[in-house]
């Protein structure tokens, strides 16, 4: 079978950021314009669905227009940035399309980030502006430790101090006339692990970000009026563009899911005559191990985007076997690239399970030796990426983004290939990331906090093989007291890093750990005694 994209849409050659690129001709210019065009043609239709009730886009609207002149009224300008820890529901929803009315910078936080790790995302993105979830008041950081912090809402109760009640953001206002923004402001800002373990900010503009929701509108042959469930965090990428952003772009119904859970999912999306969604591959495994999922009706289920993790293949068999009518697309991208870099079409799941799909439509994937040179078609190599969806670089970090993009380029650290048909394949990944069910998680900066235990002498940090989370966080740890033991570890690291990035396994060992010539630790042995280990 031959795949290619087919576009209903005139494109044209057109430069930003300094860079060549693609770009679709007729599109929204700003992330608030994706929003108003839904608003526009479908101000009657029900726009967002949730645990504490539902909103239509022209009272979503009404609601986000008060957020707007209440942030306004506090300051809150075009550049001005809005940090949010909150989870899926309708608060996320009015603040982030507030903060595009204004031409504001949402800094969507995840919301299982603890202390420091939001105050470094708070301080370094010079967020003016905490609107936090009563739930995690405990995970926010002293207030000495964000002095850029001016206002602080608590959605719900559980906070102390300064907050004042988000329903002060929704007390009447006149809304603000939307700013002017050029496509290349960014919009967004989120906060992506590196090898050296600081967060960076890749800043999403609004050119990326409409892009990004054409791609998966075109490429899934998605729907006006699509019926999207939101199971995944709002808060990252996948979420923010694939549900929020594309639920806007589609005048849509976005059905918000605060906490994902198979048999609740499984309920919803009968209940709500669910039409899209995206899954990371162990919600979907969940989802097929659940005894409800036989009896659910689910023949409104059109399309399942799926990625963040390796789909096993016995999870693909049985979702088409339950529901024959489901289209499934695995999706692979970053941060950095705007959520989706390849997708494969239709008809491409079964002819090539092993594949990531075809570059998107204004995309560009190649593959490259050490050297940045690409490579013959089927070779092995890294995967740099561009097109107008690639973020133009990190927030404040000027050696950060000289070292990660190549004039068009991105380089994402994966190594993969693509055929001469054009399909991708990642085979690996070049930098020591963890991958937890969709959470990435860098071994650097699990490794850096547990220096900081008295006791450990060195540490290494890698995946341990889980056939429903896809790898668990284990470390091998070389200590100089006999008395330090695994809970130890557990408890030192869990009010200091989000709760996945804590290690779940420790082997202690007695020799130190292997090395190679330059001095780096050799984590495939190690990953090869953890290996043998489970065998044994």
């Amino acid at each position: 079978m031959n795949f290619a994209w087919s576009l209903p849409v005139a494109v044209a050659e057109e430069r930003h950021y300094g860079r060549p690129m693609r770009c679709f001709a007729d599109r929204p210019r700003s992330l608030h314009a994706l929003f108003a065009a839904a608003v526009g043609r479908a101000p009657s239709r029900m726009a967002v669905v949730g645990e504490r009730g539902r909103a239509t886009w022209a009272e979503l609207d009404d609601a986000v227009g008060r957020v707007a002149g209440n942030l306004a009224r506090r300051g809150v300008i075009r550049g001005s940035r809005v940090a949010m820890l909150l989870g899926n529901g309708r608060p996320f929803l009015w603040t982030l399309w507030a903060c595009a009315r204004l031409g504001a910078i949402a800094v969507p936080l995840g919301a299982r980030l603890k202390g420091m790790e939001i105050a470094h995302a708070i301080n370094d993105s010079g967020a003016e502006v905490l609107i936090f979830d009563g739930e995690l008041a405990g995970n926010l950081p002293k207030p000495y430790e964000t002095p850029v912090l001016r206002h602080r809402f608590v959605d719900g109760e559980g906070a102390a101090g300064d907050a004042l009640p988000f329903e002060t953001l929704l007390a009447p206002a006149v809304a603000p006339p939307p700013a002017a923004v050029s496509e290349e402001d960014p919009a967004v800002i989120l906060y992506t692990s590196g090898t050296t373990g600081r967060p960076k900010g890749a800043m999403l503009t609004g050119l990326g970000l409409v892009h990004s929701a054409m791609h998966y509108q075109y490429c899934l042959e998605l729907k006006e009026g699509e019926r999207s469930l939101l199971a995944v965090p709002a808060s990252h990428v996948t979420g923010l563009v694939a549900l929020v952003a594309v639920t806007a772009r589609l005048a849509g119904t976005l059905i918000m899911m605060k906490r994902f859970q198979a048999r609740a999912f499984l309920d919803l999306a009968q209940r709500e005559r669910m039409t899209f969604t995206v899954l990371v591959p162990a919600m979907a495994n969940l989802c097929l191990m659940e005894p409800a999922f036989a009896a659910s009706d689910l023949s409104s289920w059109r399309v399942c985007g799926y990625g963040g993790a390796p789909m096993p293949e016995a999870t693909i068999a049985g979702l088409a076997a339950g529901l024959p009518g489901l289209r499934l697309a695995n999706l692979y991208g970053a941060t950095e690239t705007t959520s989706p870099t390849t997708i494969v079409p239709a008809g491409g799941t079964a002819a090539r399970p092993d594949s990531v799909g075809l570059p998107v439509p204004l995309g560009e994937v190649k593959v490259v030796d050490e050297a940045g040179q690409p490579v013959p078609p089927g070779t092995v190599g890294e995967l740099w990426i561009a097109g107008p969806m690639v973020v133009p670089g990190y927030w404040d970090a000027a050696a950060a983004t000289r070292a990660n993009f190549e004039g068009a380029f991105w380089k994402s650290g994966d190594l993969g290939t693509v055929d001469p048909d054009g399909f991708v394949r990642v085979l690996d990944r070049k930098k020591d990331m963890i991958n937890r069910a969709g959470y990435k998680i860098y071994s650097a900066e699990v490794e850096n906090e547990l220096a900081h235990l008295p006791g450990v002498v060195e540490s290494a940090v890698v995946g341990r093989p889980c056939p429903v989370l896809g790898e668990r966080v284990h470390v091998f740890i070389l200590a100089d007291r006999g008395d330090l033991d695994a809970a130890a570890v557990r408890a030192f690291c869990a009010p200091r890093m989000a709760d996945y990035k804590v290690p779940e396994t420790v082997t202690f060992v007695t020799e130190p750990l292997p090395r190679n010539a330059n001095g780096k630790v050799v984590k495939t042995q190690l990953r090869r005694l953890l290996t043998e280990g489970a065998a044994a």
